[in-house]
């Protein structure tokens, strides 16, 4: 089934999952931008699908406004469009960096609903579109250390869930994934005595795919991928 979409725009794009699946929407003939604070870093994989390379920090109004407008002139108003940025604030509760743990917060879930509130502005009008969301384990359960990530996970989460009431029944699909493990990279690589114990970019962005290509009959509104070894 051809993907009812034709151009794609994903935030916070960069190695991993972003890279894969540009690579994926590229090969189904889908016009791909690609936005990241540093546009830079993007080049070679901008060169590699075709992608259009935009900057913007995700968690400001005014860059994500801008970042819509000069993308509707550059590649056209988005059908698709993925949030995928996310950001960290790791240690002890008490021993938290406070303007840290907000600026976490700015990017993981407030640049989730500054973009997903510009897509909604386009796609409402056509009544047509798809807003996909990166989500992780840290949406479902908190772990110790770890409570920047679970917060904005969670209200990633939450955002989500009531776009998809309010906006499904305009034609437009909000799908959250629960990327539920660790993500194999060069960094990463698969543990020799657990194969497939990661999750492969290219993976996951078969998943994002798939959704995509769901009829509106039967779309999914939130998708957990894990790897065999997860201990739930």
């Amino acid at each position: 089934m051809t993907l009812p979409y034709r151009t794609a725009l994903i935030v916070g794009a960069g190695a991993g999952i972003s890279a894969a699946l540009a690579r994926a929407l590229a090969a189904e003939g889908v016009r791909v931008g690609l936005a990241a604070r540093d546009a830079g870093k993007l080049a070679p994989l901008a060169e590699e699908t075709g992608a259009l390379a935009f900057a913007a920090d995700a968690s400001d109004p005014a860059a994500v406004a801008a970042l819509f407008r000069e993308a509707d002139d550059r590649l056209g108003e988005p059908d698709a469009v993925v949030y995928n940025a996310s950001a960290r604030a790791h240690g002890p509760l008490a021993e938290l960096d406070p303007e840290a743990v907000r600026q976490a917060l700015a990017v993981t879930a407030y640049g989730g609903f500054l973009v997903a509130r510009q897509a909604a502005r386009r796609m409402v009008p056509r009544g047509h579109g798809a807003i996909l969301l990166t989500g992780a384990t840290a949406g479902i359960k908190g772990f110790a250390h770890s409570a920047a990530f679970a917060m904005g996970k969670f209200a990633l989460r939450g955002l989500a869930q009531s776009a998809a009431r309010e906006l499904g029944p305009k034609g437009i699909h909000v799908a959250h994934f629960v990327v539920d493990g660790g993500v194999r990279s060069a960094r990463r690589p698969d543990p020799a005595d657990r194969p497939d114990s990661t999750l492969t970019p290219e993976g996951v962005a078969r998943a994002y795919v798939e959704v995509l290509r769901q009829p509106r009959d039967a779309w999914s509104m939130e998708v957990e991928l894990r790897p065999w070894v997860e201990t739930f």
